[in-house]
């Protein structure tokens, strides 16, 4: 308590002296073909958060929470976007969001997954402060892309309790990076459908979440400590409203950005994986009708076991057979593995690997630290209709 009321006074006295908190660039991370590019971020004043630590307290992390909630934006901030020589200049909204599909300047294949693109601020400018800059990465797939991953991230990579909302409220707001828990073995499975089926792929994985960009920070950075693949991360503006998780609202914000993906590689077959406890399946259920022979497979996580729910998706799941594509809902990554090793899409040496994180990650084989997870419920059978 102590040090954080010394950094509080500390950041109040900087202030002071400044003006104001600097202005940064919030660069996220886009995706891009060899024509097109998506460039987006944001502009903001400085909420002056240090990095996570697992020992962070409670009333820290919510402070912290509370400076990302409280987000000062830039309206209307000039960015300067500069790739290999060319540059264009993008204004932020009202919420200092700039979003710019880009076209590119040709370059010879690097045969590396991402490329780069700087961001300068233009204006406006703090009397003294120095050049904001900012480092974009786009992801660009190899040629030698079998297929790509497109993932939901609430309580499908990381545990959230999106179901139900007060638990949902709690982890959000008193936790971070370094306190969320994965879902056992999501990692290695990840890793798994990124290396394809010889296992010497570089496939793309993009994250496509109604989760609020005020959090991106914190995603990011628990992708990169739990060694998940990182790729792409799309969010969505923060929104407080009894509407907000909506299933209209769901389906209007997902849709679209899943489409973009899909039309700018069309040559490219893809995975979903989403969960049972929104409107991922229904989402996903209507790709299929708009993108036929491009879904490999549908992998729907069991987070909720209740008995209409699972009608309701083995329905749907008869639906998906029909268009020639495979729906699984999976209580756990070992059984997506398995099945996922079975049609070649990862190897088979890979499956004992997503077991043995599972575990690990479940705190059963004591090479990871416990850690309180979700409370335990009793697991739904794996359901595979193809």
């Amino acid at each position: 308590m102590q040090r954080w009321l010394a950094d509080v006074l500390g950041d109040a006295v900087n202030y002071m002296r400044s003006g104001g908190d600097p202005y940064e660039i919030v660069a996220y991370r886009g995706f891009a073909n060899d024509r097109r590019a998506l460039v987006h971020g944001r502009v903001l004043e400085s909420p002056n958060i240090g990095p996570a630590t697992a020992g962070d307290s409670l009333w820290r992390n919510l402070v912290n929470t509370l400076k990302r909630v409280e987000s000062d934006p830039v309206p209307g901030a000039r960015v300067l976007v500069a790739a290999g020589g060319h540059e264009r200049e993008v204004v932020a909204d009202n919420e200092g969001f700039f979003r710019e599909w880009m076209d590119l300047p040709p370059m010879p294949p690097s045969g590396l997954p991402w490329r780069e693109v700087e961001l300068r601020l233009i204006a406006p400018l703090r009397p003294g402060q120095p050049d904001v800059r900012a480092t974009a990465r786009l992801r660009v797939p190899e040629e030698s892309a079998t297929f790509g991953v497109i993932s939901d991230i609430d309580d499908t990579v990381i545990q959230s309790r999106i179901a139900n909302f007060l638990q949902a409220v709690r982890t959000v707001m008193l936790g971070n990076s370094r306190t969320r828990l994965p879902f056992p073995g999501v990692a290695a499975l990840y890793e798994a459908l990124q290396r394809g089926g010889d296992g010497k792929r570089h496939n793309p994985i993009f994250y496509v979440s109604s989760s609020p960009w005020n959090i991106y920070d914190v995603i990011a950075d628990f992708m990169e400590v739990q060694l998940i693949p990182l790729g792409p991360i799309l969010l969505r503006d923060w929104d407080i409203n009894l509407s907000a998780l909506s299933s209209n609202r769901l389906r209007t914000h997902k849709e679209p950005l899943i489409r973009e993906i899909l039309d700018l590689y069309p040559s490219l077959p893809f995975v979903l994986i989403g969960d049972n406890s929104q409107q991922d399946p229904e989402i996903y259920r209507s790709i299929l009708d708009r993108y036929p022979g491009r879904i490999l497979a549908i992998y729907i996580r069991n987070v909720d076991n209740h008995p209409e729910r699972s009608a309701s998706l083995k329905a749907l799941a008869d639906e998906v057979l029909a268009t020639g594509s495979t729906l699984v809902l999976a209580d756990d990554s070992y059984a997506a593995a398995v099945h996922a090793a079975d049609h070649g899409w990862i190897t088979r040496e890979s499956v004992p690997s997503v077991l043995e994180e599972e575990q690990a990650d479940e705190g059963e084989s004591g090479t990871k630290a416990d850690v309180p997870g979700v409370p335990e419920e009793t697991p739904a059978p794996t359901v595979v209709v193809e």
